[in-house]
């Protein structure tokens, strides 16, 4: 006999509260575990294609973790240090960019920024505060990442999660499925099939449209001769997962830096306007539909605002598990609600009267 309604939720909702409660003590030490199981989770589909192709799981996990060793190589020795340099170079050249600015809008509209203006003093201190808070940020986290403890969890400890749970997901799964309460184990295998489907559908699909955007920005950006078109794109491909937010926040940076190098040069920036515009026009016609589709289900800004909330809660581990989290939140609602919509609560005695 099934236990009644009020203790089962009595006993998951303390089973959760112990989870959250978790979360919030262990913090930053669970995040090589979390970066780890997400790396797993993204490359589980290549492995079980591996396999599906003949090679044995463990062959599978070898290949992949073989690639991606060298992909982080040449990743570390070719764009990793152009991308400090180019970040610290643009904090470093802030102060400058905004007394160009202040020259040109002298220019321009010599009534707008009479001595002693707010708007003149608001510019010109705008840009000595980025180069001051912007560099000490900079400073502190590579400060922070070339720590002796740091650097062996992120580049040790994470590698090594990662491998094992590639190459034991699917007992993993099995074993979390044989742990399900029996009543009920239809119902969360249905959920959790659903919150699988959004979760691969944006993640996956999303995190591989960033990669490829923000590889485009940036090589189109630095062939156009841009001077932080690097930085620019990994921006840009950074936060295209907001839709439209990535392309805006790129391309007002990029024309705001191409207005300062290439004034006088409109072809330079027509071309960088046109880099975001093909851009656009790529994701939402070829990208996004092929790797994201469209039953995803996840409101830009639902994504915001759980970026916001688990961030100011559980801090950098919070930011990365938004995103499931408000995936999983929101499969999870809508499941609620068909079943109220079903339910004698939302339709009463009306329709048995009509009946």
């Amino acid at each position: 006999m099934a236990l009644p309604v009020r203790d089962q939720v009595k006993y998951w909702g303390i089973a959760a509260a112990v989870f959250v409660l978790v979360l919030w003590f262990l913090g930053d030490v669970i995040l090589p575990f979390v970066l780890g199981g997400a790396v797993a989770y993204f490359l589980d589909p290549v492995a079980d294609r591996l396999e599906r192709m003949g090679a044995s799981r463990a062959v599978a996990t070898a290949t992949i973790t073989l690639v991606a060793i060298l992909v982080f190589i040449l990743l570390a020795l070719l764009v990793i240090p152009t991308l400090v340099n180019q970040t610290v170079n643009l904090f470093d050249t802030a102060p400058q960019l905004f007394r160009d600015l202040l020259e040109f809008i002298n220019t321009r509209f010599p009534g707008m920024l009479d001595d002693g203006s707010v708007l003149r003093q608001s510019l010109a201190s705008l840009g000595e505060t980025i180069r001051d808070r912007g560099g000490q940020l900079l400073e502190s986290l590579l400060n922070s990442a070339a720590s002796v403890i740091n650097v062996i969890m992120l580049f040790v400890i994470v590698p090594v999660v990662a491998f094992y749970l590639l190459y034991d997901w699917d007992n993993m799964v099995a074993r979390i499925d044989d742990l399900l309460p029996r009543d009920h184990a239809p119902v969360i295998r249905r959920l959790a099939g659903e919150i699988d489907n959004v979760i691969a559908s944006f993640i996956r699909g999303m995190g591989t449209v960033c990669l490829i955007l923000g590889t485009y920005y940036a090589v189109a950006l630095m062939l156009v001769g841009l001077q932080f078109g690097l930085v620019v794109g990994f921006v840009a491909g950074l936060i295209t997962f907001i839709p439209y937010v990535g392309a805006l926040v790129g391309g007002a940076l990029a024309i705001g830096l191409g207005l300062f190098q290439f004034w006088g040069d409109w072809v330079s920036l027509g071309l960088i306007a046109g880099i975001f515009v093909l851009g656009q026009v790529i994701e939402g016609n070829i990208l996004t539909p092929k790797l994201v589709g469209g039953s995803v289900g996840l409101h830009p800004v639902w994504l915001i605002f759980a970026l916001s909330v688990f961030g100011t809660l559980f801090g950098f581990v919070g930011m990365l598990v938004a995103v499931p989290v408000a995936a999983s939140l929101g499969v999870i609602a809508r499941f609620l609600i068909d079943n109220y919509k079903d339910s004698r609560l939302y339709r009463g005695l009306s329709e048995k009267t009509r009946d």
